[in-house]
C-alpha cells in the first residue's frame, strides 16, 4: 500500500522505522509546523519532521486542516500517531482506505490527548494501545486491534509512552494485513468512554493535603513534562520522581531522614527522589 503518516512526537518513530523497511511504500510524512522551543524560542521541527528529513521522505507541514491540499487522494491509507490536529470528514475520506490511528489506551477508555499520563494519574495497573479507523469524532471510530500492557509501580508517563510505542509496529503490521484482506473494524461501546484531556499547568501544582498515593500518581503522570510542581523557599520546584514513604509526618512538613527527603500528606509521607529547581538541571531531592 502507498502510505502516509501524520505524526509529531517521538513515540511515532518505532512505527515509522517498521514502515520504512516494510513491503509498503511510506511516501509522505505529515507533521506539525516548526514551533518556538526553549528559552531562546528558536523555531524547532518536530521529532517526526527531523526523522522524515534524515530518511529522505517527503515532508508536508500544513498549519491547519483548511490548509490541506488534495494530495492524499493518491494514497491508500494515512496512519496518525499523536499528530495533534483534529481532521474533518472531507480529509479523512480522501485516501482509498481512509485514516487509522495508533492510540495509547484501550479505547473507549481514555479518549483524548493524554491517555498514558491520565492512566498513571488515575492509578491504573493496566492500559494498552488501540488501532482504530478515524472518524470526525475524538477517538470514537471503530476498532481494528487492541493490545494490553501492564503498568508497573513507579512508572512515569514518559516511561509508559516509550513502552507503548514499542507495541506500535506489530499492531500496525497486523492492522494493515487486516485492511488488505477486507476485515472490518468493530464499533466502540460509547457508553464505556472516559476522558484523557491534555494536561494543564493549573493541574501541575501539588496539593499536599491529598493522600500520598494520589500525589505520587500525579508526580509520575506529569513526568517528565510538564512536571508536577511545588513551592520551596519561594521558588517553583518541579518534582519528577517520588514514591510513597514508610513514615508519617504532619501535613506539609519536610524532613530529611537517613538521606531521604519526606513530605507530609493527609496519609503517609511522600518520598521525593528527583527534583528540578528553577533554572537548574534535574537532581536528587537530597541534593
Amino acid at each position: 500500500m502507498k502510505i502516509a503518516v501524520a505524526a509529531s512526537p517521538e513515540v511515532a518513530v518505532p512505527t515509522l522505522e517498521y514502515l520504512l523497511v516494510s513491503e509498503h511504500d511510506l511516501a509522505l510524512i505529515i507533521s506539525r509546523p516548526n514551533s518556538k522551543v526553549g528559552r531562546g524560542r528558536e523555531l524547532t521541527p518536530t521529532t517526526v519532521s527531523t526523522w522524515a528529513t534524515s530518511n529522505d521522505i517527503e515532508l508536508y507541514c500544513p498549519n491547519k486542516a483548511a490548509d490541506f491540499d488534495d494530495r492524499l487522494k493518491s494514497f491508500d491509507l494515512v496512519i496518525t500517531i499523536g499528530y495533534g490536529l483534529l481532521l474533518p470528514e472531507y480529509i479523512l475520506t480522501q485516501p482509498k482506505y481512509g485514516f487509522i490511528n495508533l492510540h495509547f489506551s484501550l479505547l473507549p477508555k481514555l479518549r483524548g490527548a493524554a491517555p498514558a499520563q491520565r492512566a498513571i494519574i488515575d492509578g491504573l495497573s493496566e492500559t494498552g494501545i488501540t488501532v482504530f479507523k478515524l472518524d470526525a469524532g475524538m477517538d470514537t471510530g471503530p476498532i481494528y486491534l487492541q493490545t494490553k500492557h501492564s503498568i508497573t509501580p513507579n512508572t512515569t508517563a514518559g516511561d509508559l509512552l516509550n513502552e507503548l510505542a514499542q507495541l506500535g509496529p506489530s499492531a500496525i503490521a497486523e492492522t494493515l494485513n487486516a485492511i488488505e484482506n477486507g476485515i472490518q473494524p468493530i464499533p466502540q461501546d460509547h457508553s464505556l468512554a472516559t476522558s484523557a484531556v491534555k494536561l494543564t499547568k493549573s493541574e501541575a501544582q501539588i496539593d499536599w493535603s491529598e493522600n500520598a498515593e494520589n500525589i505520587v500518581n500525579k508526580i509520575l503522570g506529569f513526568a517528565p513534562n510538564p512536571g508536577a510542581t511545588a513551592k520551596f523557599r519561594g521558588e517553583v520546584l518541579r518534582i519528577t520522581k517520588a514514591q510513597i514513604g514508610e513514615e508519617s509526618l504532619p501535613l506539609g512538613e519536610i524532613s530529611l531522614l537517613g538521606g531521604s527527603v519526606l513530605v507530609g500528606t493527609s496519609t503517609s509521607a511522600v518520598e521525593l527522589l528527583e527534583v528540578t529547581p528553577a533554572g537548574k538541571k534535574p537532581m536528587s531531592a537530597a541534593a
